[in-house]
């Protein structure tokens, strides 16, 4: 058996549990906003994530989606919701740059429909229309972090800002 067999043969992703670790919802001009005419609020949306190891012997890791959803209407704040998705991955058995590719790609891309789900959930509780996040390409976002300058220092999270 060649080597990369014998790795693949050990290679392991299991998902075991999905939760949410926050969340929250403002609607600071209810109930005057329910009655504006010509309400067209801009949203931007703040997206991020973050991985922390739980046990490195173990291989087991948790990762967290963070969503900030903000819509304004004139310079006003109409509602914010904010929802950090969480889930926690076995991840063993992969190279160094397989295994971050898998906390910030990977591992997003699962958490993501359980995001979306939750912070329309909080929204269309809040009264205003259905809202749900666009997809996004989380692998797209890891090569974009790896492109930036090997200067500057990490932190540990991907993001971007969508503004809609």
């Amino acid at each position: 058996m060649n080597q990369a067999a014998d790795t693949s043969a050990k290679s392991r992703f299991h998902l075991h549990q999905v939760f949410i670790k926050d969340a929250s919802f403002e609607s600071p001009r209810s109930p005057e906003v329910f009655t504006w005419k010509d309400y067209r609020p801009e949203t931007e949306i703040d997206l991020k994530a973050q991985q922390n190891v739980i046990d490195a012997e173990q291989h087991i890791y948790e990762v967290t989606l963070k969503a900030t959803v903000t819509a304004r209407h004139e310079d006003q704040v109409v509602f914010l919701a904010e929802v950090q998705q969480a889930g926690i991955f076995t991840v063993e058995g992969s190279s160094p740059e397989m295994l971050e590719m898998m906390l910030e790609a990977a591992c997003p891309n699962v958490l993501f429909p359980f995001l979306r789900e939750t912070v329309a959930g909080l929204i269309s509780k809040g009264g205003f229309p259905q809202f749900l996040l666009g997809p996004v390409n989380f692998d797209a976002m890891y090569l974009q972090k790896k492109e930036q300058d090997a200067g500057q220092a990490g932190n540990g999270e991907t993001g971007s800002i969508i503004t809609a």
